[in-house]
């Protein structure tokens, strides 16, 4: 052993040891393992180098043996920053790839992500116009009616933010149809006629009639919690209204309803509600001016895959049975004491076209109803009455229950052609328009 240390150190003393090139990190403390040394002794007669890693044991080694291990440690340690191999390597890279912080990816953990981007600033609020908040916005719409020869005119506006509605509505009858028979044609009154004027919050609406000077008040009001609800109406120039109790009685599906006349005439109409309809017993005057209780009422209920519901009024009772699916509707009905039988038949042939039927047993009238849809607003029907001997046809452009605003352009267009049996040469063509504007 100290023949092999002897002969280390000469080898030392002689420089026949090369040392490999300073590592860019120290190695202490990584993976627990002593820091190691990197020897390379080149045989004298051949280029082949042989490498050996010596482990330094805890005996303390010659001085000529920690001169070298002090030197290689000293190498490694002021390397540390610039190269993260942890056992001292000895690699000569292509130049290529010296620029590399660490040519062992497998011992150096990938970089961080950089930081996302911070969001950009939202964009400044618009500045809201002078005039906008000055004037409140105007709705203008305006109806005719060929059959009628009539302008139907209404302008309305919010107030208050939306917690109050201002609105005029009036007619213009170019054709002079309510002139009262009076030689002289008044203009104004063609073109500004029968105007009403309404103010409509919430719980609260007036509507003035400028012709006769009479207004109609009417509103509601809850107590809190919703257990008793308030109703009232008032005619100013009849002197006449009505007032209304609606209050829960327990359960917000059964309500009773008290109404009743200003100034009193009589008992009040009391109204019970529950799940499945309504009943309601009132007061009435017969034709020998005497009084009488009166029942009327509704139900409905379930009933062999479908809906029945039954309606009483004035000693008349309805059965009416509605079964549906996707496909089809099946709807007959009866009335008592008169045994009327009807029956309503529809069906739906495809996504797009239905055709519906109704025939009375007791009249032998019957209508049928062709309806093909093209899209949400566009509908065409096509369909004959025998009670009035009318074949027609009608296309409309929008919802035909919808309002104006949700149309396309905001306008409603209904065009009809009718043709009577009796009169087939002289159809009638006859339409419908409604165009809203909003200001």
């Amino acid at each position: 052993m100290r023949r092999r240390l002897s002969a280390s150190s000469a080898l030392l003393q002689n420089n026949s040891i090369v040392q490999g090139p300073k590592s860019k990190t120290s190695d202490p403390g990584f993976l627990g393992l002593p820091s190691p040394t990197l020897e390379i002794f080149p045989p004298p007669s051949s280029s082949i180098r042989f490498f050996r890693l010596r482990r330094f044991s805890s005996l303390a080694p010659p001085p000529s043996m920690a001169t070298a291990a002090a030197t290689t440690t000293s190498s490694s340690a002021s390397t540390t920053s610039q190269n993260p191999n942890p056992f001292n390597l000895n690699i000569n890279l292509p130049p290529w790839l010296r620029g590399l912080r660490c040519p062992f990816t497998f011992l150096c953990p990938p970089p961080p992500p950089p930081p996302p981007p911070p969001p950009p600033p939202p964009p400044p609020p618009e500045p809201a116009d002078a005039r906008s908040r000055r004037l409140p916005s105007l709705r203008v719409t305006t109806e005719y009616d060929s059959e009628e020869g009539v302008f139907a005119n209404k302008v309305s506006c919010k107030l208050a933010g939306g917690l109050a509605k201002l609105r005029l509505s009036f007619q213009s009858d170019p054709q002079g149809q309510w002139q009262g028979g009076l030689e002289e044609e008044d203009p104004l009154q063609q073109l500004f006629a029968r105007p009403l004027l309404a103010f409509i919050t919430k719980h609260f609406s007036v509507l003035y009639d400028v012709e006769e000077r009479n207004a109609l008040l009417s509103g509601d009001a809850s107590l809190p919690g919703g257990a008793v609800r308030l109703r009232a109406s008032h005619d100013v120039k009849l002197q006449q209204g009505e007032i209304s109790v609606i209050t829960r009685l327990g359960d917000p599906l059964y309500k009773l309803e008290l109404s009743s006349l200003v100034p009193y005439s009589g008992l009040p109409r009391a109204t019970f509600h529950f799940p499945i309809g309504q009943v309601s017993v009132e007061e009435t005057m017969n034709e020998e001016e005497e009084k009488l209780l009166s029942v009327d009422g509704i139900a409905k209920s379930d009933f062999l895959d479908g809906v029945l519901t039954a309606h009483y009024d004035k000693n008349n009772l309805n059965l009416r049975y509605c079964y549906k699916d996707n496909e089809l509707t099946l709807v007959p009905s009866v009335s008592l004491p008169s045994h009327a039988v009807s029956i309503d038949f529809k069906r739906r042939f495809g996504p797009y076209d239905k055709l519906s039927y109704r025939y009375n047993f007791a009249t032998d009238d019957w209508n049928a109803v062709y309806k093909y849809t093209m899209g949400k607003n566009f509908k065409m029907k096509a369909g004959y009455d025998s009670e009035v001997r009318v074949g027609w046809a009608s296309l409309w452009v929008g919802e035909e229950e919808g309002k104006a605003k949700t149309a396309p352009m905001k306008t409603k267009l209904q065009l009809m052609l009718q043709v009577p049996q009796d009169n087939f040469r002289n159809p009638a063509f006859l339409f419908n328009v409604k165009k809203r504007w909003d200001l």
